[in-house]
């Protein structure tokens, strides 16, 4: 049995082969397509989700590897810092392709989650493995500080 909580709801992906990654199952199984495919190696996090509230590549994660486990994507990130982080991101026009962009924010909410106060050095070592092509790295960082100052 593949039983997990995805988003606050208990799914099952019965059907599914325990080995195949996290990140095409909630992609393809459930259709919830925002959490994205950059490189399948963990390397870029584009695919990055909440496992138990953790940060996770999930490209990296087998589907039996979450059972009985809490997976969120970006569709259901919710809590103290979602619409922060969201409004932070538009204010500070961070998105140019949007691709990275879910990632990038489900891995700033789980360091705010952590370190809700983080400084410039936390924010740049919980951000570098999150890749943006289009360079906004700074524009990312401003929208963290404003999320995290509650503006």
């Amino acid at each position: 049995m593949n039983t997990f909580q995805l988003n606050g709801r208990l799914v099952d992906a019965a059907s599914v082969s325990p080995d195949v990654p996290l990140l095409w199952v909630i992609r393809e199984y459930f259709k919830l397509t925002g959490t994205k495919f950059g490189c399948g190696r963990g390397l870029c996090g584009a695919c990055t989700v909440h496992i138990n509230g953790q940060a996770t590549r999930s490209c990296l994660v087998p589907l039996e590897a979450v059972r009985n486990q809490a997976v969120t994507t970006i569709e259901g990130l919710a809590g103290k810092y979602a619409q922060p982080l969201q409004t932070a991101w538009v204010a500070e026009q961070v998105p140019q392709c949007g691709y990275c962009q879910s990632g990038q924010i489900m891995q700033a909410a789980a360091l705010l989650a952590q370190t809700p106060r983080p400084s410039e050095e936390q924010i740049t070592t919980a951000m570098e493995g999150n890749l943006c092509r289009c360079g906004t790295y700074l524009r990312i960082r401003r929208a963290i500080r404003r999320a995290a100052a509650g503006e």
